[in-house]
């Protein structure tokens, strides 16, 4: 006979293996799901917004001192500390924080124009151009003062663009045709022609695609992989002949939404 007595003491005592209890009878044992009790989470309440909002007011001497003392931490161990501080001190900062894009390290002239994104610093956007058309910047921040640039402020783009079209190097060349796309402005049209007979692949290429998507022009298919130089500067001048006939009248068209997923 089973003594359940023992086999009880034996559990506490942790001398008998939990199993065992299963070995009461000679019949398998059965188990039966079980429902445990369920409440559905709460739904969702408004939350008040406790963010702290960017200021607008005018920089304190205090504040005009801080910011000038984290233009040097835009790099390092502290940099997005220090970007986020910029941020929280608002567009009266751009001052402060433009002078960041003429300091010798580049990336803090990257992360300056980074926190110019960040807080939508529509104020420092010149001094975004100037940096752009600048020869001697390096090609990475030239690009990213573009790019940043035209989104915040586009109207302002175009001068920026005409320059760095021109440049030797062809990564910034591609910058330019490629942020060409998001500047609705007739100005940029007569830049980015003259790019389509580009010796560069990806210059020509996002040149081409930036006009298509900016006028909407329908040409023949262009292969730039089989074609010569002369094809491409043939495809350049067919641009040319159809701007100079429909520039008076043309009008950039409103860009085209995504289709809905039925």
């Amino acid at each position: 006979m089973i003594n359940y007595a023992s086999i009880a003491v034996g559990i506490l005592a942790g001398l008998v293996h939990v199993p065992t209890l299963y070995a009461v009878s000679d019949q398998a044992v059965r188990t039966w799901p079980v429902q445990i009790p369920y409440e559905a989470p709460p739904t969702n309440q408004d939350v008040p917004d406790v963010s702290v909002p960017p200021n607008r007011n005018p920089l304190s001497l205090e504040e005009l001192k801080r910011a000038e003392a984290l233009l040097p931490l835009l790099e390092g161990k502290q940099e997005f500390w220090a970007m986020g501080e910029f941020v929280h001190l608002g567009e009266p900062s751009v001052p402060v924080l433009v002078k960041a894009l003429t300091m010798p390290s580049p990336r803090i002239r990257y992360n300056a124009i980074e926190t110019l994104l960040m807080m939508k610093g529509v104020a420092g956007v010149p001094a975004l151009v100037s940096t752009a058309k600048e020869s001697g910047e390096i090609p990475r921040v030239r690009e990213h003062a573009l790019r940043v640039a035209v989104r915040l402020d586009a109207t302002k783009a175009p001068e920026a663009i005409d320059v760095m079209a021109k440049d030797p190097n062809p990564s910034v060349r591609k910058a330019a045709a490629f942020e060409s796309r998001y500047v609705r402005q007739k100005a940029v049209i007569p830049l980015l022609i003259p790019m389509v007979s580009d010796d560069e692949r990806f210059v020509a290429l996002s040149a081409l695609q930036s006009l298509w998507i900016l006028t909407r022009h329908e040409t023949e298919f262009h292969d730039w992989d089989t074609s010569t130089k002369q094809d491409r500067v043939a495809w350049s001048s067919e641009w040319t002949e159809w701007w100079d006939a429909n520039k008076d009248v043309f009008e950039i068209p409103e860009p085209r939404r995504p289709k809905r997923s039925l």
